[in-house]
């Protein structure tokens, strides 16, 4: 009953055989070994162009460095006022661009297209004082559990757009927001006017795999000096390589995320069933917010159950009570339906 977070289950099986059939042998360091160059190749394949790919550690470094790549002077960032690169990245995102991160209310996780373009408007390009408008960043799937859909991110890319503003997307469950809209890569990037994609593979049953995507390759001509200064050029960069040649192969990385959409759904399902427990709000993704009575949460806890305890939001839709507690379960590719049924029956009980 390990719901505390993707990123606590382990790695898939077929990628850890991948990273030891990799370890047995030598190859070009710094992503110049034929498995570096024919897994960014695949990258093309996926999104259906020509794509310039950087493989860094993790999900902030991507984040930040994604910004640090479209940084302006006195730049500042748009992005919700929930979202990670905010709330979660310790200043990060900050610190690498030299731009600040300016938050933008919106229902549901997601930027409120009419609050962005205020926001923007608010940071002109002759702003010496107060910083000009330089990027937009959107988290899909969002903190909060919910997604994007398409026509949403063209509402925010157009006004970006608009405003001559590049636009990156936090991709950290990019997977599980694709399996749940079911469209193309390419559908949900680019074609909607997305310019850099933070490609996540960590939470998706990877060990330590994430992607820089640069959609337009001229945004990348700087990126090798901004990673190699961040220390984040791996010399054994393949083996960053090989959970990806693993995770793309027969479209591995959708069925996890499916499986980890279809527990929630399990969850979902539930949850809203008994009267111990509600959902706290709709979600589509692989992260389900519930309002539990502190018994049952209690009960759940001492029967090994791991799960994180969430700050209630100031527009819940129907308040938290005193003997209520509101909280975060997170399914992954490993979460099994006895996992949750197990846990549904001592919230029953509670």
């Amino acid at each position: 009953m390990f719901f505390a977070s993707d990123n606590w289950a382990g790695a898939h099986p077929s990628i850890n055989e991948r990273l030891s059939k990799e370890s047995t042998r030598f190859a070009a360091a710094y992503g110049n070994s034929d498995l570096d160059k024919a897994v960014e190749a695949r990258f093309n394949e996926i999104f259906e162009r020509n794509v310039s790919v950087y493989f860094v550690s993790t999900g902030t470094a991507a984040n930040s460095l994604s910004l640090a790549s479209i940084a302006r002077v006195g730049g500042v960032t748009f992005s919700h006022s929930e979202a990670h690169v905010i709330e979660d990245e310790c200043g990060a995102p900050d610190f690498f661009s030299g731009m600040r991160m300016v938050p933008v209310e919106g229902e549901d996780g997601k930027m409120d297209p009419a609050r962005l373009a205020a926001r923007i408007a608010g940071f002109p390009q002759d702003s010496l004082h107060h910083g000009r408008a330089a990027a937009v960043t959107l988290t899909q799937a969002t903190e909060t559990g919910t997604i994007y859909s398409l026509d949403e991110i063209d509402a925010l890319t157009r006004i970006a757009k608009a405003n001559g503003l590049p636009v990156h997307m936090d991709g950290a469950r990019f997977a599980n927001a694709l399996a749940s809209l079911d469209v193309s890569p390419a559908e949900m990037t680019w074609k909607r006017g997305i310019d850099i994609l933070s490609f996540g593979g960590t939470k998706n049953g990877c060990w330590c795999a994430e992607a820089i995507v640069f959609f337009n390759p001229e945004l990348a001509k700087d990126f090798a000096f901004i990673r190699k200064r961040a220390a984040q050029l791996f010399s054994k960069t393949r083996f960053i390589s090989a959970q990806f040649d693993a995770y793309l192969q027969d479209g591995l990385w959708l069925s996890m995320a499916s499986h980890a959409n279809s527990m929630a759904d399990r969850l979902r399902a539930g949850i809203g069933s008994l009267n111990s427990t509600r959902l706290a709000w709709d979600t589509t993704s692989n992260e389900v917010f519930a309002v539990l009575n502190k018994a049952s949460a209690e009960a759940a806890e001492a029967k090994g159950a791991k799960f994180y305890g969430w700050p209630v939001p100031t527009n819940m839709p129907e308040p938290v009570k005193e003997d209520e507690t509101l909280i975060r379960l997170v399914t992954s590719f490993a979460t099994t339906e006895e996992d949750i049924d197990q846990f549904l029956s001592i919230c029953k009980a509670g």
